[in-house]
């Protein structure tokens, strides 16, 4: 019997291409299945082959627990039990019981226990080397649709296209032949799941790769794309060799390679941009078809104010603010569009601002701001610390007046600095009407930064003292007050 176990774990492994302990682990829970039948519905029954010789023994097994946590008692036991002496939680008890025989398993319960475990091994086995190819734009048949969703068959595999994923509009019918690029791979209870995209900008990507053989020889590079799927997209494009022209090869003769792509597209749009490794350049030439007159970069705040024209403001938002939205996210910079007119307001603004700021700081006339302004200088900290050459190449002052300009503006930023520092906050209204609170103790929390209720509630007893000199008692009881809403 034994070497029939072989034989036939030999055969199944063979036949549907999976590994022996596969076939093995589905035989020892089909014996275990037939064995179960022997005794109560609750009973741990296993089995265990020996995968060298075929011979197997059937085990009753009990799992020692917590009291509290005794729940079968067909195949638990705790610490009080004789059988659990010198033995620890979790640890398992096994007996030796009598085995069923191999060629009486026929029951289809046992069979089919062999049959899944295969069927899983085999899905697994194709996934796998499906993966391991790392094809990241598929092509497949449309087999079905389930809920609006189809249902794709890639070869051996299925895969799934959510409605969600589906371009806009596209009418896609059972047996189409279609191509998507792999979003993820979801392990549901039925196995792993396959899911597919039609509207990342990645399919995008993927697709002017298929179609530009210079970006696969390395000789071109897609940088980043931004898709309006089934209206509009970008993607931007740079030359690793000088001497191609990466917008006109992204084209193709006669536009033959970009309606390629727009043709899977469903007729998308696709607007190539020249990158840069010059950020205000590579938006510039992002937000074609519009012109930009001028660019105002914020390092800080990752942001630039673009300013065109009255007659390209249309066209540089583009409708329901297409453009300006796919220029940003293709360049990672947040846009702002201004008109002229509108950029000169803020401008003024901008100058009256800081002169207003530089004439009370610092003490000086309007003339004196309006010089500083003029050179471009935008705070206190930048007329105390720039290089102090900089400064005296300003025809309008002496050295005097630049070694003078300079001791204001350090001693206006520790005036501030030190009025920061002593500004305490005003206890919130919830913090100082609750239950058990005082005005001291209130004003002493927002002192420390402890300001609102949800403040002090998401505090530990511990944090609390550490913080503020109070009760211990008392300092619970403020907390459970403060996290009393909670539990409302």
């Amino acid at each position: 019997m034994s070497r029939e176990i072989l034989l036939l774990v030999d055969a199944l492994a063979h036949e549907k291409n999976v590994s022996k302990d596969v076939i093995i682990t589905a035989l020892e829970l089909a014996l275990a299945s037939a064995t179960k039948k022997k005794f109560e519905s609750g009973a741990d029954i296993r089995v265990e082959i020996d995968k060298d010789t075929g011979e197997y023994e059937t085990f009753r097994c009990w799992t020692i627990v917590e009291d509290e946590e005794l729940e079968n008692l067909d195949a638990e036991i705790t610490l009080t039990d004789e059988r659990a002496k010198d033995k620890e939680i979790n640890d398992v008890i096994k007996e030796k019981t009598d085995s069923v025989e191999f060629g009486r398993i026929g029951a289809q319960a046992a069979k089919q226990v062999i049959l899944q475990k295969v069927r899983e091994a085999e899905r697994e086995q194709i996934l796998n080397d499906f993966l391991a190819r790392d094809e990241k734009l598929v092509s497949g048949q449309i087999r079905r649709m389930e809920r609006g969703n189809a249902i794709i068959e890639i070869g051996r595999l299925d895969a799934v296209l959510p409605r969600d994923q589906m371009i806009p509009k596209e009418n896609l019918r059972i047996g189409d032949r279609i191509r998507a690029v792999l979003m993820k791979v979801d392990h549901t209870a039925r196995g792993p799941q396959l899911v597919l995209s039609r509207t990342a900008p990645e399919f995008l990507i993927r697709l002017f790769e298929l179609e530009v053989p210079e970006i696969e020889e390395g000789l071109l590079e897609i940088m980043s794309a931004s898709r309006d799927p089934g209206l509009r997209s970008k993607i931007a494009v740079k030359a690793n060799d000088q001497r191609l022209d990466p917008v006109g090869t992204c084209v193709g003769m006669r536009g033959s390679r970009v309606q390629a792509v727009t043709s899977e597209l469903a007729g998308e749009r696709v607007d190539i941009v020249l990158w840069s490794m010059e950020p205000a350049q590579f938006v510039i030439s992002a937000m074609a078809p519009a012109d930009v007159v001028s660019i105002v970069v914020d390092e800080d705040k990752h942001s630039m104010d673009l300013v065109v024209a009255e007659d390209q403001l249309a066209q540089a938002i583009g409708k329901n603010g297409q453009n300006i939205r796919l220029a940003s996210e293709l360049t990672g910079w947040e846009l702002n569009i201004l008109t002229e007119e509108e950029s000169d307001k803020k401008n003024q603004e901008e100058y009256s601002s800081v002169s207003q700021l530089f004439i009370e700081k610092l003490d000086v006339d309007e003339d004196v701001a309006d010089i500083l302004v003029k050179e471009g200088f935008t705070s206190l900290e930048e007329v105390a610390y720039v290089p102090e050459d900089e400064m005296n190449q300003i025809d309008e002052f002496d050295e005097e007046t630049v070694a003078e300009l300079r001791s204001r503006a350090r001693a206006a930023i520790l005036t501030d600095a030190i009025a920061k520092e002593e500004k305490v906050a005003e206890p919130a209204e919830d913090l100082k009407a609750m239950d058990g609170m005082d005005a001291d103790t209130a004003k002493l929390l927002a002192s420390k930064g402890i300001v609102t209720m949800e403040d002090l509630a998401e505090l530990s007893v511990d944090e609390l003292l550490e913080v503020v000199k109070l009760d211990e008692e008392r300092a619970k009881s403020l907390i459970m007050t403060a996290r009393a809403p909670w539990f409302a």
